[in-house]
């Protein structure tokens, strides 16, 4: 797992807890303010380990090791994807297209009605990786495009729908409304859709995340988050409130620009990594 820029800020968190219990506290406090994971949240862990310091490795897996969704035994399996502007969704739904047609079939619907050639740039995605897409034109109604895409996958029999949402900030409850309506519009279709409603969230963003996170899950009903750019960052601490206070698992990491550099989260690993000494 890379985490090369969490790694050099929070390195060697294992190797701390041969000094004074007093000073390995403040040392720790100040390893995980230094790494985005917050003032208050930094304070709740420290008075959880202060008896224990050498437990923080394991109060750390106990907060970012959450239950996965559950995902329909019936097809297709439907993937929502939304974030704020420049969270790198549309190349994330591309990686997740690649990602998912290594085990069957998968059809993309572009949901992104806003922005100049997003169905293009998609497009173009959909043909490096050889699955099918449901184009639209902007200005176009999104839920029509949703609608037309589902239908179409279970004609075709296909595995797994991606759906590209527009970009949009978090505190624009109009464009919030739109998002909503797709839901309902995958609802209709598959009772209980979307399986998976993924938030993207740029990891460089660290705790100014959080006020995102909050707001698209209590509007959209988000089961999983994806964190991009998180190659190189030192921010990548903002999962640990994010999970404690969102309930949310992180569920992939963007480490790279390329098609295959999309990473399942695996919070043993992530606790592991931050605690060598290597």
């Amino acid at each position: 797992m890379n985490l090369k820029g969490l790694k050099n800020v929070l390195g060697g968190l294992s190797g701390i807890f041969g000094r004074s219990k007093q000073a390995d506290i403040e040392t720790v406090e100040k390893l995980l303010i230094q790494a985005d994971v917050g003032v208050q949240f930094t304070h709740s862990i420290i008075q959880k380990i202060k008896k224990e310091p050498e437990n923080l490795k394991k109060e750390i897996y106990n907060l970012i090791n959450l239950p996965l969704p559950q995902i329909s035994s019936t097809k297709p399996v439907i993937i929502m994807v939304s974030g704020v502007n420049g969270s790198g969704k549309t190349t994330t739904v591309a990686k997740l297209a690649n990602l998912f047609q290594k085990t069957g079939t998968v059809l993309l619907a572009s949901a992104d009605t806003y922005r100049d050639a997003a169905s293009e740039q998609l497009e173009i995605w959909a043909r490096k990786v050889n699955v099918e897409i449901v184009r639209s034109q902007k200005g176009q109604d999104a839920g029509a495009v949703v609608y037309d895409a589902i239908s179409k996958a279970f004609v075709k029999k296909i595995d797994t729908v991606l759906i590209d949402t527009a970009g949009r900030l978090h505190t624009r409850s109009d464009l919030m409304e739109e998002l909503k309506k797709i839901k309902r519009v995958i609802t209709k279709l598959k009772p209980g859709g979307p399986d998976l409603n993924l938030l993207t969230i740029d990891a460089t963003l660290g705790q100014n995340s959080i006020q995102q996170a909050r707001i698209f899950t209590k509007e959209l009903g988000i089961n999983g988050l994806i964190l991009t750019k998180f190659d190189g960052t030192a921010k990548g601490g903002a999962i640990i409130p994010i999970c404690n206070e969102l309930k949310l698992p992180v569920l992939y990491l963007g480490v790279g620009e390329g098609i295959e550099d999309l990473i399942e989260f695996n919070p043993k690993e992530f606790v592991e990594v931050l605690f060598s000494e290597e």
